[in-house]
């Protein structure tokens, strides 16, 4: 949301770079951010490569960008994406756009939309090289997309004492917890995941198994936690302290 207003999203596609199995969660979860006003896919539709992509199109309204392979071994629809991209970002219309691809040859045009003072959303899987994850405003991996039937998440729950021994998630959190803290040492969880996010865009609980950051730090069990009451959690917020501040009590 944008002065109350729902931003509108440009969502483009990278047929080359995604899989089809993950739209369903990747279109519920850039509803979470706005409107995809617009959304496109892109590959060179007569390879049968894409067959299955084609199957998802009519269903979730996406509309197929044809792009040909002129050469060998280069890949058009990126440059081609790339310009539509740009095309998009000059009608002033967005307020931000979402990349569907793996490939670090959009790392150029996160940071390019991004300079304009617009958002950029980032997915794909874990094998995204990190330039092209931190060129990002907030990048998701696709693996945490896939929907099971049982409503759970397709990731396993990692366990406190290996959460514990992950020292860049220990000191991610510490730090953020500490960057938001008031004098008391207590710091609002939702300053403190936004403190994340300006830290680590590929940042998400659901890496680790758990639905939401409460869930994740509570398991860590290096925080001290004050909620309130179960009839005030709809306006009054969550707390969090490091254990080891000077200040807990």
């Amino acid at each position: 949301m944008i002065n109350g207003q729902t931003q509108q999203l440009a969502v483009l596609i990278d047929a080359d770079n995604a899989h089809h199995s993950t739209i369903e969660g990747l279109l519920a979860e850039i509803a979470k951010y706005g409107t995809a006003s617009v959304k496109r896919i892109y590959g060179d539709w007569t390879d049968n490569y894409l067959k299955s992509w084609k199957e998802v199109l009519l269903l979730y309204s996406i509309q197929p960008i044809q792009q040909f392979r002129y050469t060998v071994g280069k890949n058009s629809t990126d440059a081609a994406m790339i310009i539509d991209a740009m095309d998009l970002l000059y009608t002033n219309k967005f307020d931000g756009f979402c990349i569907v691809s793996s490939d670090s040859d959009f790392t150029k045009l996160a940071s390019r939309i991004r300079e304009s003072g617009l958002v950029v959303y980032g997915f794909g899987e874990k094998k995204t090289p990190e330039p092209f994850v931190a060129a990002c405003d907030k990048f998701i991996y696709t693996e945490v997309l896939a929907i099971k039937k049982d409503g759970h998440l397709p990731i396993t729950r990692i366990s406190t004492a290996e959460l514990k021994r992950n020292m860049k998630l220990v000191n991610l959190l510490r730090n953020a917890v500490d960057a938001s803290s008031e004098e008391s040492g207590w710091a609002n969880l939702a300053e403190v995941g936004r403190n994340i996010a300006k830290q680590a865009p590929n940042f998400d609980p659901r890496n680790y198994g758990y639905a939401k950051l409460l869930e994740l730090v509570a398991t860590t069990q290096l925080f001290e936690i004050k909620e309130p009451p179960a009839e005030e959690r709809h306006s009054k917020s969550v707390y969090l302290k490091n254990k080891n501040s000077p200040l807990a009590s």
